[in-house]
């Protein structure tokens, strides 16, 4: 299975989008600074994410969630818990 997930960062009001096999383990690295684009905002939690069977399918609703239309998406149906939008 391959998952797509939306990150969000309490402390600087920032989001990321990603895709892995393993959510756990791909949040662990985020949070120890293993990737250089959300090191500088940690900590992480994981507020979204969705289950494909195919690399396919995931790579292609992590390049929408990207998009104009995805981040309207995300604005109108992620909240994520404490944050100021």
């Amino acid at each position: 299975m391959y998952f797509v997930y939306v990150l969000y960062s309490l402390n600087f009001d920032r989001s990321y989008i990603g895709m892995t096999t393993d959510l756990e383990k791909r949040l662990y690295q985020h949070n120890t600074g293993r990737n250089s684009s959300t090191k500088p905002f940690v900590p992480w939690k994981i507020v979204y994410h969705e289950e494909f069977p195919t690399i396919h399918q995931a790579r292609e609703r992590e390049k929408f969630l990207k998009t104009a239309a995805g981040r309207r998406w995300r604005k109108s149906n992620i909240r994520p818990r404490g944050a100021t939008e």
